[in-house]
């Protein structure tokens, strides 16, 4: 029976980085390993409850190299059982990555006791399966969070801290909560769409600002599925559900705490991952078709044969996008750029149409070059841009995500100015040097794998919401007009939760 000690999980990065470089004499047409095969990930841990848990395989061959290329998409089979329960509900894809290593993800739709992970190959077990997942392993919607988030914090691996996190709160010496709730409507309330929330006993309370407050559900969906899995502390704090980040006062000012999905090098708001990143990690194997998974099994035709030319499809919520399709117009042996929808710039249709059909995103990496430019604000896709196997072209821009600034110029993404006058240098450049910008391209991959998948963003929320309610100098409260999020009930699959709640000391 295998046994789940940490070092499986730490050979997640050092396998990732062997995986994606040809090894000398590695071989396409070896056969793997069943003993040598490695396998590991947190989908192999019962402590670490997810929407959709996942692990990797890499196929190694009997000499102890890595295969670089697929050995086939069903060269493993994956199958889990319970001893308790005569049949499991638990849906399981292995998504093979093409570069010899496999994405294993799973759904479960009930809690197990002692799962069992059995990993074959050819009907013979690999690595040290079958994997054994001792005691509870709840599912996603099962409400029994973790009453310590320090032990919460060690099961799921996060990291010490995150850059951005530090960044954005460094700019408050503490928070009063009671000063911004009656300071923050006033401010904002009026013109802007507000979350107020606060949660106090692990629950979530909320009031809403302005008229358009449809995309709180992106934030109750992430708070309410984080106290399910770990006692959070208590916090109190506003979320602003436009695209656009709103503190726009100077560090010398006093400054008000916004929580926003984008932010910008003039202003100040407190950075999370994206409303469509959050969705995505929440409903991996449920409604959306496009996440960090699916993308990793979706990367087109290898590097040699993708098309040469610089790809990009999107709206015209931008005017360097208007210069873009104008572009490519002139250079259409470099740039296939189109609209696929006109709002912004409806009076200019005539000059910038017609209108092309949507493109698959997966098709998009049929192309090496990928251009990233912004829309409204920060263009959202980069993430996914990223964990395909096209070099990203990305615009100098005043916008950021919650990771934009641990990405490197050169070393993870080509970078091109705002106005786009060298993008048809860089799209030279890359074709010139081949070889350099598919290096580009897996480290820009290699990022999204480490940094960008659900266990990480959980990470990043949870670590966020613990510093800033250090930062509190008053009690989080309940406050007039502030009504319950209630969790959602599951009355096929309930869950009977086996631990103790207790306040977590911090």
């Amino acid at each position: 029976m295998g046994s789940l000690g940490l070092f499986p999980w730490l050979l997640l990065h050092f396998c990732l980085d062997l995986s994606w470089h040809e090894l000398p004499g590695a071989e396409a047409a070896s056969e793997p390993s069943t003993a040598k095969t490695l396998v590991w990930g947190p989908g192999l841990e019962a402590n670490i409850v997810l929407p959709a848990r996942f692990f990797y395989i890499q196929a190694v061959d009997s000499s102890g190299r890595n295969l670089t290329t697929s050995p086939g998409e069903k060269t493993f089979e994956v199958k889990m059982v319970s001893p308790a329960e005569q049949f499991v509900r638990i849906w399981i894809q292995v998504l093979d990555r093409q570069d010899g290593s496999f994405l294993v993800r799973y759904r479960m739709y009930a809690t197990y006791r002692d799962l069992e992970i059995h990993i074959l190959l050819k009907n013979k077990h690999v690595a040290q399966s079958p994997f054994i997942l001792k005691g509870q392993n709840y599912h996603e919607g099962c409400d029994c969070p973790q009453p310590s988030g320090s032990a919460w914090e060690t099961h799921m691996h996060c990291p010490q801290s995150f850059p951005q996190i530090d960044r954005d709160l460094a700019l408050f010496a503490s928070i009063d909560p009671d000063r911004n709730a009656q300071e923050i409507p006033q401010r904002f309330g009026q013109r802007q769409s507000l979350c107020h929330y606060t949660v106090k006993d692990n629950k979530v309370y909320i009031k809403t600002f302005g008229e358009h407050v449809g995309f709180r559900i992106f934030m109750d969906a992430i708070l309410l599925s984080l106290t399910r899995k770990v006692q959070l502390p208590d916090v109190e704090f506003f979320v602003n559900l436009g695209d656009w980040p709103l503190e726009k006062r100077k560090p010398t000012e006093k400054l008000h705490p916004i929580f926003s999905w984008c932010g910008s090098n003039n202003t100040r708001d407190i950075v999370m991952p994206t409303y469509d990143l959050t969705e995505s990690v929440l409903e991996t194997m449920g409604r959306v078709s496009l996440d960090m998974m699916s993308v990793q099994a979706n990367t087109g035709p290898a590097w040699s044969r993708k098309n040469a030319t610089a790809f990009w499809r999107g709206r015209d919520s931008r005017q360097e996008r208007l210069e873009l399709v104008k572009l490519s117009r002139a250079h259409p042996s470099m740039i296939d750029a189109a609209f696929t929808n006109f709002f912004f710039f409806k009076h200019d249709e005539s000059l910038y149409g017609p209108l092309v059909k949507h493109v698959s995103f997966f098709d998009f990496f049929k192309y090496k070059y990928q251009i990233n430019i912004d829309g409204t604000v920060a263009a959202y896709r980069l993430p996914y841009l990223l964990a395909g196997d096209s070099v990203v072209l990305k615009q100098d821009s005043g916008y950021y995500e919650h990771f934009y600034n641990e990405l490197q110029p050169w070393e993870h993404y080509i970078p091109i100015k705002a106005d786009l006058s060298d993008l048809l240098e860089k799209i030279q450049w890359a074709r010139d040097h081949d070889e350099e910008a598919k290096k580009i391209a897996l480290r820009g991959q290699q990022f999204a794998r480490n940094h960008l998948m659900g266990d990480t963003i959980f990470c990043y929320y949870y670590k966020l919401f613990k510093d800033y309610a250090k930062l509190q100098i008053t009690q989080p409260k309940i406050r007039a007009g502030m009504e319950l999020v209630e969790q959602p009930t599951d009355d096929l699959f309930p869950c009977t939760c086996h631990r103790k709640r207790t306040k977590d000391e911090l």
